[in-house]
């Protein structure tokens, strides 16, 4: 089975998003959220990411879609997504496909909270990589409630430890495994 992976940040008052965009601009997070998303260990494999439909929309179109990694869509309705997406209607569904592709190393869940959410109440993850932005933000996207209680705080070793900080902004990158 391929790793199943939720990758996120999160400010303190759980917040993930505001108006369709990040309530932050971190060039290093972002750098991060890149290099996971996209490294494998096989140079022959590339990731998929899977991403709710208004996550799609929300990317620049400069972005999309994401280089480099197989882009996956769970939307309930749309359809007109552009040719090479892999659209699903759930994240289960995704992801029971994608197992099947021999081209994919991992998955990656991106967001948003739609998908976070079934993500994380079927237990569908194997690890994630959650970046603690430490301080509030304006949101009106935040990230389901859920208990690390099924999860173990892990340090990889290619990811910091210490508390980053940028533009003002202090954050920190944390790996959780399931149990």
């Amino acid at each position: 089975m391929k790793p199943v992976n939720l990758i996120t940040a999160i400010c303190e008052n759980n917040g993930i998003g505001i108006k369709g965009d990040l309530p932050w601009r971190l060039k290093n997070e972002m750098a991060y959220f890149t290099r996971m998303t996209s490294q494998t260990k096989n140079p022959e494999l590339q990731n998929a990411v899977l991403m709710g439909r208004k996550t799609w929309d929300s990317v620049p179109p400069k972005y999309k879609p994401f280089s480099n990694r197989i882009n996956a869509v769970v939307s309930k309705h749309k359809t007109d997504f552009p040719d090479g997406i892999l659209v699903y209607k759930s994240v289960a569904e995704a992801i029971k496909n994608i197992q099947s592709n021999d081209n994919v190393e991992s998955i990656w869940i991106i967001g948003g909270y739609g998908a976070y959410k079934e993500a994380l109440d079927k237990k569908l993850c194997d690890k994630l990589f959650i970046t603690r932005i430490l301080q509030e933000f304006e949101c009106d996207a935040f990230f389901p409630e859920f208990s690390l209680n099924d999860y173990i705080l892990i340090q990889e070793a290619d990811i910091s430890s210490e508390v980053q900080e940028e533009k003002g902004i202090r954050y920190e990158f944390k790996v959780y495994q399931k149990k």
